[in-house]
């Protein structure tokens, strides 16, 4: 076994460890089921800590209608951030995630803060839904995000049009 002299010792002891604290966006879809009344979702789980204040970031963020009633067919209703329970996400398809900078989490935490407290009926099915939500939060990120109106109500294959918007990504598509 290799000595080191006790001054090498002292120096690497008092060198923190430099873990790189870092938070990600994982974007994901949930597949939903008309007959298990939850209809396909698309939300963003951010996990990791803050580089400067070390703070443990886990929390997820999906936008919906607050009810589910045929008046979403008609035009807007009123609207909820909603969070996904751990086991929920486990079952739900992750389909790429992004680095982010403190300053960038905490813009896009501003935005989510924003939709949350939007006043009226801010929820629109095909003008605001959880894809809208996903893809202004996904901008943020900086990536590429478009919305062709098939896929404004296919939230697992709009995430995969995003991710061949965004081959830096090397995201398979799911």
């Amino acid at each position: 076994m290799r000595r080191f002299p006790p001054l090498v010792l002292l120096l690497l002891a008092l060198v923190p460890a430099c873990a790189r604290a870092e938070v990600t966006a994982h974007f994901h879809s949930f597949n939903g089921s008309v007959m298990f009344g939850r209809y396909p979702h698309t939300f963003v789980v951010f996990d990791g800590h803050l580089d400067d204040t070390n703070t443990p970031v886990h929390e997820n963020w999906g936008f919906s209608a607050r009810r589910v009633t045929p008046a979403i067919l008609s035009g807007p209703v009123e609207h909820i951030v909603m969070v996904e329970e751990e086991a929920q996400i486990a079952r739900t398809n992750r389909h790429f995630s992004v680095t982010l900078s403190d300053a960038t989490y905490r813009r896009m935490r501003a935005e989510v803060d924003a939709w949350r407290d939007a006043p009226g009926r801010y929820y629109d099915l095909d003008r605001r839904n959880c894809i809208h939500f996903v893809g202004r939060l996904a901008q943020m990120a900086g990536l590429t995000v478009d919305y062709p109106p098939g896929l404004l109500r296919k939230p697992r294959a709009w995430l995969n049009h995003v991710a061949a918007l965004n081959p830096q990504l090397h995201a398979a598509p799911i």
